[in-house]
């Protein structure tokens, strides 16, 4: 009986199905040469019955007989209704092509249309790919307060940045296995040290993502390791828009300082220069003061940001887009340590009192237009100008071994201006269906200055008052450093379909060349103040540390008290003045080729070959060498590379990639030039040489809805003749650069996951919850042979271990956070708040020599917390609070019988707040 029960009410539900009608169709993007749509919102007008649409722009629905109205929207993009009537048995189709409509981003700082920035577009791109790569867009970077791209990709699983600069670490690895593109061009860094640009600089105004390669293809130069970040700038679509914004940001430790001081000099907008003053060696006549004067540490920020599009015939269609910002921030440390010891814990310096305050600017410049010819031709041109500016007064206090036995002073102020100039043109070309080019040009170019750095030591007399410091011609100084750095670059590619089967492609070859010419001057000069200790006075005049200048004056240059020297003498040596310089030439040229394959439904391939010609070449004259010389090496990089995937259902990838790179050792690693620091110097190694490296990734992936991702992936390196900074055996410990061992390594696991916790929507309100997990393990080791190290160079070391894990390499790296979202639809406003956490394991700063063990940076965590809300449908209001936790920043020498603390400090709490409108 309950069989039969069962059967008839089966009988009838099928009955009842198979009256139901059917409203279908597809979605296109006007703004995207009418590309399928992916994820467009479709709902029953006045029900909660809807769906989206699929990799194909299509959707289907399932309904009772009746009149409806359907509803197509996404967001950023126009809101259409169509009334329909639907039978029986019946399918009706509704295809639409969306337009942009010029909706903002939901925040203040960051203005803009949403096309494919947002986070439901790039999951789509990266589950549709078959390379293996990560995106962060517009959208993400909005809901986490994030304002610059370093910042933006340590939000990714298995990137770390370094404390204190825009240095990153991609699984472990450091800057010279990294490499940094815009728009797929290369770009140059900013600092001499560095291979990379700094990060930190380029603000997320300009971004409508970033890309985070961390799997190697041919398009990109061999030298690469951890991961290639690619910034790519925005590409306006959208109406028309102005809109403006300003900010006030304050740290706590700063406007808790009633003392808060800089030096003289630099201006407040950060485009300041000093020159080397004329006679410098015959008389005291420099620009800038010695001593510090007081700031207001209150910082702000200004912002224009407009676009515009133009329609040029049916199809032809001209965009522009421009933005002007300027940001500062001040920064302050207080009542730090800072120590230097040896294996024993025997301090040579000891500074229990360390002080350290700065002000940083930033001011950026965006210029894009965009030329679309037809649907098959674009042109694209991005100019960008970026100034920043780094200024510090650091003050040490306490113990130099070199200097006294009892409380000495050293202060270092230090002004670092770079800017860079990246010029792109790039253009996208599409002939009938099989055939595909793209090419691109660029010039950029980067000056870096840091005019009038000052040094001066004080040390304390019997009587307990501060005298100068004469050890050393060095400890009282000031130092002008120049850079100039030019780039071209061009990337030539052309795709050809194989032919078509079942009305789809089954693959494409691609063949392709990319060139870069770099060319780097760089010069520095450092005037030493030479005590004379046989002038009456001139050790025993008691110094105020806020007068320094009452020391340091022509009346006692005059008075014999000191004299000016360089590297190369004083006033009666003919070639005082000439600087200490190198120069550097890198020509790389390159061809490549991959092969793209659908081999099923389900399994996908790219085989790719690319051959790098690398031409490399320094020359200098230095303290170190006067005479002067050079260096060159030559390397041909054959680089086979494979990426493959598997679709296991439709909503979950299984991919493999595997690669053979190379690492390039930098100019100024090769150069023989010194640099001091206050507790360390630094000098090249004209021997050392480029390393290989192979690498392997395996991944597997889920995509339950549009806006989540589960991700896990397992990854392996292994690396030949690894380069590392370490610190060399010489009279005043010098670090330098040097092939280590033979071989290092590094294997990890990495978890990446984001989750729709809760939504509800209806006509009226939006209500979202969600929310984002990554975490990295990771292991890396590596060989520290003194052999190889002293048959290879002209260097000696002293390895405490016979291995080591990587500089900057943290086995744990975790970041979450929880967003919160509320629209109303009817009034165009809305509210979002998020609470970001990240942390990360100890890692290695220095690996340890000549007994004494690793410095260790320790494990600190950073809580953040980001409110925005759009007011009206013009004005939007921010507040974010970061480093809510304040941890202590310590770093460790592992000693063998103790950890000794060698830095500590606090980097104080940052609030901002924020106002933008929108015309």
């Amino acid at each position: 009986m309950k069989f039969n029960s069962l059967l008839l009410f089966l009988l009838f539900s099928l009955v009842g199905f198979s009256q139901n009608g059917r409203v279908s169709g597809t979605i296109l993007d006007k703004e995207y040469d009418n590309e399928p749509l992916v994820f467009a919102n479709i709902l029953i007008k006045g029900t909660t019955t809807g769906t989206s649409t699929d990799d194909f722009g299509k959707y289907s629905i399932s309904l009772k007989p009746g009149s409806y109205t359907l509803v197509v929207n996404y967001l950023g993009y126009e809101t259409k209704e169509f009334p329909f009537t639907v039978k029986a048995n019946q399918t009706v189709t509704i295809n639409h092509t969306l337009e942009a409509s010029g909706v903002q981003l939901q925040a203040v700082v960051v203005i803009q249309t949403i096309t494919k920035e947002s986070e439901s577009a790039l999951l789509n791109e990266q589950k549709k790919s078959i390379e293996i790569k990560q995106s962060i867009g517009a959208e993400e970077l909005s809901k986490k307060g994030i304002g610059d791209v370093a910042s933006a990709v340590t939000k990714t699983t298995g990137i770390s940045k370094q404390e204190g600069s825009g240095s990153i670490y991609v699984r472990g690895l450091g800057d010279r296995y990294n490499s940094t593109s815009m728009n797929g061009l290369p770009v140059p860094s900013n600092d001499p040290e560095k291979k990379n640009i700094d990060l930190g600089i380029f603000s997320t105004d300009i971004v409508e993502y970033v890309s985070i390669d961390k799997v190697y293809n041919s398009r990109m130069y061999g030298d690469f390791a951890g991961g290639n970040i690619d910034i790519i700038s925005k590409d306006y679509n959208g109406s028309g828009f102005l809109a403006f914004g300003l900010k006030s940001a304050v740290n706590t430790n700063a406007v808790s300082n009633k003392n808060f001081r800089l030096q003289d000099g630099p201006s407040f907008l950060g485009f300041h220069n000093s020159s080397v003053p004329s006679n410098v060696l015959s008389s005291y006549n420099f620009n800038n003061s010695l001593n510090p004067h007081k700031e207001s540490p209150w910082a702000s920020g200004l912002s224009l940001t407009g676009g515009k599009r133009f329609n040029i015939g049916e199809v032809s269609r001209l965009s522009l887009f421009a933005s002007v910002s300027f940001d500062n921030e001040y920064t302050a440390i207080k009542n730090g340590i800072a120590r230097s010891v040896n294996a024993e814990g025997v301090a040579t310096k000891d500074f229990n009192k360390y002080e350290s305050f700065g002000y940083n600017t930033n001011t950026t410049g965006l210029f894009n237009l965009g030329f679309k010819i037809n649907n098959d031709h674009k042109i694209k041109y991005n100019s960008v100008f970026i100034n920043s500016s780094n200024q510090s007064l650091k003050e040490y206090n306490g113990f130099i071994a070199d200097v006294t036995q009892e409380d000495g002073f050293i202060r270092r102020n230090e002004y670092v201006k770079n800017s860079i100039f990246i010029n792109q043109l790039l253009g996208e070309h599409k002939y009938k269906e099989r055939y595909a080019a793209n090419w691109g040009f660029s010039y950029n170019q980067v000056k870096g200055d840091m005019p009038d750095r000052t040094t001066n030591t004080l040390k304390r007399n019997s009587t307990n008052d501060f005298v100068i410091a004469n050890n050393s011609a060095s400890d009282n100084q000031r130092y002008y450093q120049k850079l100039t750095e030019d780039e071209y670059a061009v990337s030539l590619s052309g795709d050809y379909k194989f032919a078509k089967k079942e009305d789809e492609f089954k693959g494409k070859v691609t063949i392709g060349y990319n060139g870069k010419y770099k060319s780097r001057d760089f010069e520095a000069t450092q005037f030493n103040f030479k005590i004379n200790a046989l002038a009456p006075g001139a050790t025993t005049t008691i110094i105020d540390p806020n007068n320094i200048d009452a020391y340091f004056n022509q009346n006692n240059f005059s008075n014999g008290y000191f004299t000016i020297n360089t590297y190369n003498g004083g006033l009666n040596s003919p070639n005082a003045l000439d600087p200490q310089t190198y120069s550097g030439l890198q020509i790389i040229s390159s061809a490549f080729t991959s092969v793209e394959y659908q081999f099923s439904k389900k399994f996908f391939a790219v085989v790719g070959l690319r051959s790098d010609q690398v031409y490399q070449r320094v020359k200098w004259q230095t303290q170190v060498d006067p005479i002067g010389d050079k260096n060159y090496f030559t390397k041909v990089g054959v680089l086979p590379n494979v990426t493959a995937k598997y679709e296991l259902n439709e909503k979950q990838n299984l991919r493999f990639g595997a690669s053979k790179t190379y690492t390039l050792p930098q100019f100024k690693e090769t150069a023989p030039f010194i640099y001091e620091e206050i507790n360390q110097q630094k000098i090249g190694n004209k021997d050392l040489y480029p390393s290989d490296d192979y690498n392997f990734d395996l991944k597997w992936e889920y995509f339950p809805k549009s806006e989540e991702v589960f991700a896990v992936t397992g990854f392996g390196k292994y690396i030949q003749n690894p380069m590392n900074e370490v610190t060399i055996a010489s009279s005043s410990n010098d670090i330098s650069y040097v092939n280590t061992g033979d071989w290092g390594y590094a294997a990890g696991i990495e978890f990446e996951g984001k989750k729709i916790l809760f939504n509800r929507s209806n006509e009226s309100i939006n209500n979202n919850i969600s929310a984002g997990l990554n975490v990295s393990y990771m292991y890396t080791n590596q060989e520290l042979d003194n052999d190889k190290v002293a048959n290879e160079t002209a260097f000696n070391t002293t390895f405490t271990d016979k291995n080591a894990s990587f500089s900057g390499a943290s086995d744990l790296l975790i970041n979450a956070d929880v967003t919160f979202l509320k629209e109303w639809k009817k009034t165009e406003t809305n509210m979002m708040a998020t609470i970001a956490y990240s942390t990360y394991s100890d890692k290695i700063y220095a690996i340890g020599t000549q007994g004494r063990g690793n410095i260790v940076e320790k494990s600190i965590g950073s809580l953040d917390f980001i409110l925005k809300s759009k007011l009206t449908k013009n004005l939007g209001i921010g507040l974010s609070a970061k480093n809510l936790l304040n941890p202590d920043f310590k770093m460790v020498q592992e000693n063998p019988n103790t950890d000794i603390t060698i830095q500590s400090f606090k980097k104080g709490i940052n609030t901002s707040l924020s106002l933008n409108y929108k015309f």
